[in-house]
């Protein structure tokens, strides 16, 4: 495909999005329809697609329309490019600019840094001088980032097996298990360093919210909100320490122990009702469901589905899991509440809130991680009573 028949590809996929079809549906139908389109043409379609929902809004006003054409011609327009030379309306090309494709000026910060409008006074107050920082990294496409697993191998180690396949990666500072893909990052799920159980990826925030614990051998941890399970197996890598996953909707869970074998560690997945008689647990950690704004450049269309409403339903359930979850710790435990979220309305407050009702529990821990540290944005607190 010619870069022109690329944003054609673009601009097609990126209508099905805005008409309301979820992005994977969109992108898996176009390549479906599109038998001619190699590998390397439906990664940079892919590429495309997910930079422009990154950046929605600026795009939208560079291009004159928030529209998949609009879009693409605020993408070209954004890097000082000419949109003229591709959209020539020749064969699989754009139909040429007209007066309707003309940019506008932005509206408002939120706009040029593509936040939506109700949530950046609110993301302000959370982030402060670090906002518009934040902002401007989401725009950009996120790090790959692996786990190092110790029950195989060392940081060190792993960097050498995935070296040996063509992939470079260097240490990263936000734990001892991080690793950063710099080069090869689409070779990593065919490497052997995956495939033996070496690596696994993950955020290096995620990794660092398991690291802040204090995993010592015969302790009993519960991982709350497993989803796919990449912190219980992050728990589970600790020598000694027996690691239970638990989802309110198990089918999260189903490829947990296909991973845990490859990883050479052992998972024990609870259904709901078998928490209760698990516990008490010596450690719970909850990485309660969450906006997501830290892990926004890999989801971007989250960013923009999410509403005021939809932000205060998601508080009430981060206090009602927080104080679930408090139940299961056993006398002198840790809580620890976790989230992939940048702002305080998910993170200290619902915390403190707990805190207010909940007299008798203290904050041992509080600690952020921002976009502009490198990873995802993540924060964990870890409570004791």
């Amino acid at each position: 495909m010619t870069p022109a028949a690329r944003v054609q590809a673009s601009i097609e996929i990126l209508d099905d999005i805005l008409a309301g079809a979820p992005v994977e549906k969109a992108l898996t139908g176009w390549a479906r329809r599109s038998r001619f389109a190699g590998s390397k043409d439906r990664a940079a379609v892919r590429d495309l697609v997910f930079e422009a929902l990154r950046c929605k809004r600026s795009f939208s006003a560079l291009g004159g329309a928030e529209t998949g054409r609009g879009l693409m011609i605020g993408s070209i327009r954004s890097t000082g490019g000419d949109p003229e030379t591709l959209f020539t309306g020749e064969r699989y090309k754009p139909e040429p600019l007209t007066a309707a494709d003309a940019p506008r000026a932005f509206s408002s910060d939120a706009e040029r840094c593509d936040i939506p409008e109700w949530l950046w006074p609110r993301f302000q107050t959370s982030l402060g001088d670090q906002a518009e920082a934040a902002a401007q990294v989401l725009q950009t496409r996120a790090p790959v980032h692996l786990r190092a697993n110790l029950t195989k191998t060392d940081r060190a180690g792993a960097a050498a097996a995935l070296s040996a396949d063509g992939i470079s990666a260097q240490h990263h500072p936000a734990c001892e298990t991080a690793l950063e893909v710099t080069e090869g990052a689409r070779k990593v799920a065919q490497s052997r360093a995956y495939s033996e159980g070496l690596v696994e990826l993950q955020d290096a925030a995620s990794q660092a919210v398991v690291a802040a614990l204090d995993l010592q051998p015969g302790l009993r941890v519960l991982d709350y909100c497993a989803g796919g399970g990449g912190k219980s197996l992050a728990l589970a890598a600790h020598s000694g320490v027996e690691v239970f996953a638990h989802d309110v909707n198990a089918g999260r869970m189903r490829d947990l122990p296909t991973r845990a074998k490859r990883a050479g560690v052992g998972v024990t997945c609870l259904q709901p009702e078998d928490v209760a008689r698990q516990a008490p647990f010596d450690i719970v950690l909850t990485d309660a469901p969450c906006s997501g704004s830290g892990s926004w450049r890999r989801a971007p269309a989250g960013k923009w589905a999410l509403s005021e409403e939809g932000l205060n339903a998601l508080n009430v359930l981060q206090s009602d899991i927080l104080n679930s979850a408090a139940q299961l710790v056993g006398p002198g435990g840790i809580l620890a509440y976790a989230t992939c979220s940048m702002l305080d309305d998910e993170n200290g407050e619902i915390v403190d809130g707990f805190l207010k009702l909940n007299p008798d529990w203290t904050e041992t821990l509080r600690k952020s991680w921002l976009v502009t540290h490198g990873a995802d944005g993540f924060f964990t607190s870890h409570l004791t009573r």
